[in-house]
Order: C-alpha cells, then sequence, then structure tokens
C-alpha cells in the first residue's frame, strides 16, 4: 500500500502521573512506527489526563523537539476513556491506534495491529493476552479478577472478544466516529464499551494474540474500579438487551400480566361472584359525590407542585402543573415502575425548560411528603387503637385473618418500612439543608475517583440540593406538608364514602379511623412499583385491614376497595388524556424520549 503525503497513523499514549517513563515510551514508540511508515505517515499524541507530576512539563518538551509528537492536556482529569476520546477528536489520522505507556504489549505486534486496519479488512482491531496459546502469566491478584471480568462481558454482553481490556487497540477513524456518542463510560470501562458496540454495529472486529508482559502494578483499584466496571457492565446490558424491547405496548403487556397473575391468585380464596354482587347493590349516588370530592383533591396536587417548584427557582401556573400531574399519574396507571414520574419531568422540560435534575428532585421531594404524610395517618391511627387498649386488635387483623393470609402482614411490615424510610429521608434533609457540610462528593469519593464518578457526584449534588432547599424552609416545609396533608385526608374520605355506599354498619368514627388506616397502608404497600397503579396491591392490605378490624365481609371489603380503587384511576384517566391533549403531549412519544434521557444530558442542563 502507498502512502500520499501526511499523518495517516494516529497513536495515542494516554498517560497519567508517568513522568518517569513517558520519554522513553514515546521515543520507543517513534522508533517502532518508523520501521514500518514514512516519517511524515504518523504522529504521537500524549493524552496527558490531569497530571500532578512532571508529564505536562516533560511532553511539552517532547513536543517541541519533534513536530511528530503533539501534547494534549487536560486540566483536570477526564479518566482513561474521556483522556483518549479526547485526543483521538483532535488526531489527524486515519488510523487511530492507543496502547498503555508501561508498554507491557510488546511493540514488535504494532505493525500488525495498525496493517489489519489499514488494510481495509477490519474496523477495530485489538490485542490479546488470553488467546489459546499466548496467556499471560499474570500475579493471581490481576488474572484473576481479569479473567472473571472477560467471562461476564462474553456471557452477559455477548461478545466474541476473549480479552476486553488489554491495552492494545486500533480502529479506523470511520468506525470511531460510529461509536463514540455511544460510548457513555469515560475510565476503564470504556475499552469493553467500544468493542462490545463495535461487534454489536456489525464492524468487523479482529483479536490476534501479543506478547505481554507486566510492568510494575496496575492504576486500576481492584475494589473501586472493579465495582465501577460491574456497575458499568450492568449499565450495558440493559441498554443493549433490555431497554429496546420495553416498548410502551410490552409495558402496558406486563402491566396487565402481573395485574391478572394477581387476580388469579386472589380467585384461589375469594368469591369474585359475591364480589360483583356487592358492587353492584353500591349506592351510586354516594359515589358520585365520592367522584366529586376525589377531583377537589387535584387542584391542589397542582397547587403543592407549584409551592415546591417555586423552591427550586422555578414560578408555573398551578393549572399548568395540575395537567402535568394528571398525565404523570396517568403514565404510572398503564406503565410498571412509576414510569409517569419520568414523563412529568419530560413535560416541565420540553414545555417550560425546567433541567430534568430539578423536574426529579422536585418529583422526590413530593414523594417524600406523600409519603411521610402516609405514615402519619396510620401511625396517628395506631396511637388512637394503642391509647383505647384496641392494638392487639390491629395485630391479630394483621397476622392472623383467615381472609388474607398474611397479605395484611406484609403489607403491614412494607407500609412500616416505607414509613420509617420516609421519616428518616424528611430528617435528613431538613438536617441537611441546615448545615454547610457536604458529604455527598466524599462519599462516592471513596468508592469512585475518576470522571464517571465525579460526573454522578455532580448530578447527586444538584438533585439533592434541589430537594434541601424545599426542605430548609420552615414556610414552604410547613405549607407543602399541610397541602399533603388535605390531598390524602380528601383521599381517605373518598374511601369512607365509597365504603358507607354499600351500607355498611359502622358508626362514623370508626369508618374514618379504618379507612384512615387502610387508605394509608395500602398507599404505602404499593410503593414497590410491582403493577401498573399498584392495582392488586391497594385492595389486598385495604380488604386484609377492613376484614381484620370490622365485622365487614370479605366480599364488601373487597368490592369497595376495588370501586374507591377504580373511581381514582377513571378520574385520573380521564384528566390525564383531557390533560394530554390540553398540553399537546402524547404518552407514547414522553416514555421514547424520556428513555434516552441520560446523565450527560442532565449535566449539560
Amino acid at each position: 500500500m502507498t502512502d500520499s503525503d501526511g499523518v495517516r497513523v494516529s497513536v495515542v499514549l494516554p498517560a497519567y502521573n508517568e513522568a518517569a517513563t513517558i520519554e522513553d515510551t514515546v521515543g520507543r514508540t517513534i522508533a517502532a512506527l518508523e520501521g514500518f511508515l514514512p516519517r511524515n505517515g504518523f504522529e504521537v499524541i500524549v493524552a496527558e489526563d490531569g497530571c500532578e507530576d512532571r508529564t505536562p512539563e516533560i511532553a511539552d518538551r517532547l513536543a517541541a523537539a519533534d513536530d511528530r509528537v503533539r501534547h494534549v492536556h487536560s486540566d483536570e482529569r477526564l479518566g482513561r476513556g474521556g483522556a483518549l476520546e479526547r485526543a483521538f477528536r483532535e488526531a489527524d489520522g486515519d488510523v487511530l491506534v492507543y496502547f498503555d505507556t508501561d508498554l507491557a504489549t510488546d511493540l514488535d505486534h504494532l505493525e500488525e495491529l495498525v496493517e489489519s486496519i489499514r488494510s481495509g479488512e477490519y474496523d477495530v482491531a485489538t490485542g490479546s493476552r488470553w488467546m489459546p496459546g499466548r496467556e499471560a502469566d499474570r500475579p493471581a491478584k490481576r488474572g484473576v479478577p481479569s479473567r472473571v471480568f472477560n467471562l461476564l462481558v462474553r456471557g452477559v454482553l455477548r461478545s466474541d472478544v476473549r480479552d476486553h481490556q488489554c491495552g492494545f487497540k486500533a480502529m479506523s477513524r470511520d468506525a470511531f466516529r460510529a461509536l463514540i456518542d455511544d460510548v457513555e463510560d469515560d475510565h476503564w470501562f470504556w475499552d469493553t464499551e467500544l468493542l462490545v458496540r463495535a461487534q454489536r454495529s456489525g464492524l468487523a472486529v479482529t483479536e490476534f494474540p501479543v506478547n505481554w508482559e507486566p510492568k510494575g502494578d496496575t492504576k486500576v483499584d481492584l475494589v473501586r474500579d472493579v465495582f465501577g466496571m460491574g456497575s458499568q457492565l450492568l449499565r450495558l446490558w440493559w441498554q443493549l438487551s433490555v431497554q429496546p424491547r420495553i416498548t410502551p405496548r410490552a409495558s402496558f403487556t406486563a402491566g396487565l400480566l402481573l395485574v391478572a397473575v394477581a387476580v388469579a391468585l386472589m380467585s384461589t380464596y375469594i368469591d369474585f361472584g359475591a364480589v360483583i354482587a356487592e358492587m353492584r347493590r353500591a349506592d351510586t349516588t354516594l359515589l358520585a359525590v365520592a367522584t366529586v370530592v376525589y377531583l377537589l383533591s387535584w387542584p391542589l396536587r397542582g397547587y403543592r407542585y407549584r409551592d415546591i417548584l417555586r423552591e427550586l427557582g422555578f414560578t408555573e401556573r398551578t393549572g399548568f402543573l395540575t395537567g402535568a400531574v394528571f398525565v404523570s399519574q396517568t403514565g404510572n396507571l398503564v406503565l410498571p415502575a412509576r414510569g409517569g414520574d419520568a414523563i412529568r419531568a419530560y413535560i416541565v422540560k420540553v414545555r417550560r425548560g425546567i433541567p430534568y435534575p430539578s423536574g426529579f428532585a422536585s418529583l422526590a421531594a413530593e414523594r417524600v411528603f406523600d409519603l411521610l404524610t402516609l405514615a402519619g395517618l396510620s401511625g396517628a391511627v395506631l396511637v388512637g387503637y394503642a391509647a383505647s387498649g384496641r392494638l392487639g386488635e390491629v395485630v391479630t387483623a394483621l397476622t392472623d385473618s383467615e381472609t388474607a393470609g398474611n397479605a395484611g402482614w406484609t403489607a403491614a411490615l412494607v407500609a412500616m418500612g416505607v414509613g420509617l424510610v420516609a421519616v428518616g429521608a424528611v430528617i435528613g434533609i431538613v438536617l441537611s439543608a441546615r448545615s454547610d457540610s457536604n458529604h455527598i462528593r466524599s462519599a462516592i469519593a471513596r468508592v469512585s475517583t475518576d470522571s464517571y464518578g465525579k460526573a454522578v457526584a455532580d448530578v447527586l449534588e444538584r438533585f439533592v440540593g434541589d430537594v434541601q432547599r424545599v426542605g430548609g424552609d420552615p414556610i414552604a416545609f410547613s405549607r407543602v406538608g399541610a397541602t399533603s396533608v388535605v390531598i390524602w385526608v380528601l383521599d381517605v374520605l373518598v374511601a369512607a364514602i365509597v365504603l358507607a355506599a354499600f351500607t355498611v354498619e359502622l358508626d362514623t368514627i370508626t369508618l374514618l379511623a379504618v379507612c384512615f388506616f387502610a387508605v394509608s397502608v395500602g398507599n404505602l404497600a404499593k410503593v414497590i412499583p410491582i403493577s401498573p397503579g399498584g392495582i392488586g396491591l391497594y385492595e389486598g392490605a385495604f380488604t386484609a385491614i377492613m376484614v381484620g378490624l370490622t365485622p365487614i365481609g370479605v366480599s364488601t371489603a373487597l368490592g369497595a376497595a376495588v370501586l374507591d380503587h377504580a373511581l381514582k384511576n377513571v378520574v385520573t384517566l380521564v384528566g390525564g388524556v383531557g390533560s394530554m391533549l390540553a398540553l399537546n403531549v402524547s404518552l407514547t412519544t414522553a416514555v421514547e424520549e424520556t428513555a434516552d434521557v441520560n446523565e450527560t444530558e442532565a449535566l449539560q442542563e
């Protein structure tokens, strides 16, 4: 193959605190390249990654002495992958090569690496320490983790490459351009992600054995970096194998199947014919009243959300925010894992320019207030039962109910755990908001000090900072808290009115007390996003508590629970559809676009 004038090959040397070796590495690299390339056919780029020693000074001197050497400097650490990506973007060559500066891989293989790309036969090439007949002799503390990691990548990510982390790779510029925008990691996992995405994209990838000898000690932290690479492996598996299959239709179908399974299990000990008969005799006038009462809570939800956003520095109309809440809650009804929450963040972002971190922080603040209120309401009922000497009835109802089996006890445990977490979260938010200390970055630094860890810390700091603003202002905290109490009191009143529609023989105080407890525990239990809208979870918890604490029969209790939940869901769906039309928002479009939201986009806001 003949060479035209100009750089054809760019070799990048990722350097972090390499003052002791970088000069020798650059010299040996140039000598190796001169063995098979013309003098002006290559360049050597020192990708200096925020070094703390004399590496930048040495790199500048080498670049000044030889016009084939360039120094790409970074004031702060980008991570190994980040430094490589930046240097490749500035490189002039058509063939992009990189290898570790310790020269653990024998440079006699450099020509084979370069020519595999220059020939046009392959798009990506990598050396391998684990191919049969050329397996590297590595210390156990480095060899065992490497073996395990490569086996996981081959199995989980369906890669054909044997050695993903060998620091001896090359690719064409076209391949780099095709892959780099999708590669998210910027540290040690960068190599692996590049190779896996190249294979998934149909690019021609080759792996060939190399002579490799470990030089010095590895810069990989076998606890911190291995943990980080493991999380990246799971992230890439999710993006490549799971996320493409989570379409709105698949999510909706999965949700329906979960509900069907729950109903099928319930049918083994519940006579649904009797339940339907009970529902038919419910007083329709009272059901209409319950509907009106529930409608009154929705403007309050928009008002509360307005107060939360105002503390974050965003002033919006209550009407718009009520519509956004309607749409997001509708999304939660049809999507598992509370997928509607992300839709609300999307709506306020595209319609009002509120950054995603602030959108998610406002949702977190709202959720914490909901959970705190529910925990407070159920706790108040328990205190009342204890004061009247009837706490034993509650325990018996939850543990020995023949109707619900262990459902009531399970719901109570989940509710108790969620409630304690909510209370702890509020206390932590309030206390941290009044403190000048910031423990987020220091905590993350214990796990990761690379640029990926810093990016995560930046997102979490902004997220927690936004939540702290709401918790740190006593007036805002009180106002949002009071609104939350009114919202959930109305929710409980709806359940009480629905139950009254079945003409149950309970005095008003008992009816309200049991409804407060059943609704609170039912909503706390459905926090675990097993089914869309918590369908099945809420009904099970409500029925178990109602049957255990009152003389109401199973059919009546379940019928009331189903009607109560259905009434609320119908109002939500109608309001959601109307809000989508008013705001010109498509639920399916929102789901598809929120799936593309990632940390990088959030940080760019």
